[in-house]
């Protein structure tokens, strides 16, 4: 809707500016050469006339930059944080009421049958990316101390979608993976627990830790990380500090396909082999499409077991924010424009009542009342031209010049050029013109000859 309005007043603006000084004949143009010829007589009063002009140019271009730059930082966060992601989730579903269907081992969620149908997309490069998961809770020990947290078996690119970050040591890599190799990454929370004195990296040290039955050399630990929440359309509530990075090959080898969780005094087993796979689209237009394709796939389980998120809402939202924000900003500056063209009405009533023996011996001569609204209709229009274009220059060097003068200070001010915003001001600054200087020009036409020769 916005764009729509953007290109009737482009229209009205550029086609008003054209055919003005096309459309005047001879005796039009000599209309325009004794307009200029005014305005250069006055040149301080035509300057301040205009003030209002250069101002609104100005500051709705200036705005405009200042805005969509942030609004591009803000959205290029976003998109880091995973906009472009599809989650897909293991859901347990609810228990059968029947005896007879009940089981102490709960079978469900993602398969690896799912994963490589899934993985079939990538060959048309529409994702880019696929990182699984396995998921479970369990006991992180080192000799007497005691941590309860998750063991999360998954792929080195899982750093990279998640926007983790190392205080020391490393991730994991695909040889970790494919030798099955016991080594694992801990939270910040597991590693201030379990190595409360002492760097579990250390060769003094020799950090290990044990689970399950087996023990796995620490080789990385993560920086502390707020956690993350889980409503709306993003993915499930993360908290990463408690979580520790196993590869996905030696969570198969190591604890099998059923995990058992004592959970509330009661223990069950679940066998689930993929607890999240996390895919990457290479395009925005396409997350939704992708999404929809999946969820097909996956309607093949006999159960719902299985849930589908899209956080592109999120992206979708600030996009929604950034328009809601230029309308913002254009309806402010647009007001200096409306207050500049109302000075401008101003002056060139002071100018009629002025000049009023002078129009009196044109129409004496033989001027037309549209030679004279002509006249002031240039008049007005030059000064407005002439201030859009200052002002476009004024608003495009604050543009560049305000960044460069907080970069001098060490802050970062990001400005993003709008050029709609240039033409869209130098289109309203005419079109003001017209607007607010036809009045004053059919008032000075509509005078008495008569009348207008006896004035003083």
């Amino acid at each position: 809707m916005l764009s729509y309005w953007l290109e009737i007043v482009l229209a009205i603006g550029f086609v008003t500016a054209l055919i003005i000084p096309v459309a005047i004949s001879d005796k039009g143009r000599r209309s325009f050469v004794l307009a200029v010829r005014s305005l250069w007589l006055h040149k301080l009063r035509a300057f301040l006339s205009v003030m209002g002009i250069i101002i609104g140019t100005g500051a709705v271009i200036a705005l405009m930059a200042f805005g969509e730059g942030s609004m591009q930082d803000a959205l290029d966060d976003i998109k880091r944080m995973g906009a472009t992601n599809i989650i897909i989730r293991s859901v347990k579903p609810p228990d059968d009421g029947s005896t007879a269907k009940r089981s102490f081992v709960a079978i469900y969620g993602l398969t690896r049958h799912d994963y490589e149908r899934i993985a079939t997309l990538q060959q048309s490069g529409t994702i880019t990316r696929m990182v699984p998961m396995r998921v479970f809770p369990a006991e992180i020990r080192r000799l007497e101390k005691l941590h309860n947290g998750r063991i999360v078996g998954t792929t080195p690119e899982y750093a990279d979608v998640n926007q983790l970050e190392l205080a020391a040591g490393r991730f994991l890599t695909d040889e970790d993976c494919l030798e099955m190799r016991n080594v694992v990454v801990l939270g910040a929370a597991v590693a201030r627990d379990l190595f409360p004195f002492s760097d579990p990296l250390s060769p003094e040290n020799r950090g290990t830790i044990r689970l399950g039955q087996y023990f796995y050399t620490v080789i990385g630990v993560l920086r502390d990380r707020m956690p993350t929440g889980g409503t709306g359309g993003s993915q499930a509530a993360e908290d990463y500090n408690h979580d520790v990075y196993i590869p996905l090959e030696t969570t198969r080898a190591r604890f099998g396909r059923t995990v058992f969780i004592r959970q509330s005094g009661s223990r069950m087993g679940e066998q689930v082999e993929f607890s999240q796979i996390t895919l990457t689209v290479s395009d925005i237009d396409k997350v939704r499409p992708t999404g929809e394709v999946i969820r097909e796939i996956l309607r093949q389980h006999p159960r719902q077991d299985w849930a589908v998120t899209v956080p592109l809402d999120r992206l979708e939202e600030a996009e929604r924010t950034k328009k809601r924000f230029q309308m913002l900003l254009v309806l402010i500056a647009s007001i200096s424009l409306v207050v500049g063209g109302i000075g401008i009405m101003n002056i060139m009533l002071a100018t009629v009542t002025e000049r009023t023996r002078e129009i009196g011996i044109r129409r004496a001569l033989g001027a037309k009342r549209r030679d004279i609204t002509m006249q002031f209709l240039i008049e007005a229009v030059v000064q407005t031209s002439l201030g859009g274009i200052l002002g476009a220059v004024v608003g495009l060097s604050i543009t560049f010049l305000v960044p460069w003068l907080a970069s001098l200070l060490g802050e970062t001010l990001p400005a993003k050029v709008h050029v709609p915003s240039i033409f869209l001001s130098l289109a309203v600054s005419v079109t003001v013109g017209v607007l607010f200087g036809w009045y004053p020009a059919r008032r000075a036409s509509l005078l008495d000859p008569i009348e207008a020769l006896r004035h003083e």
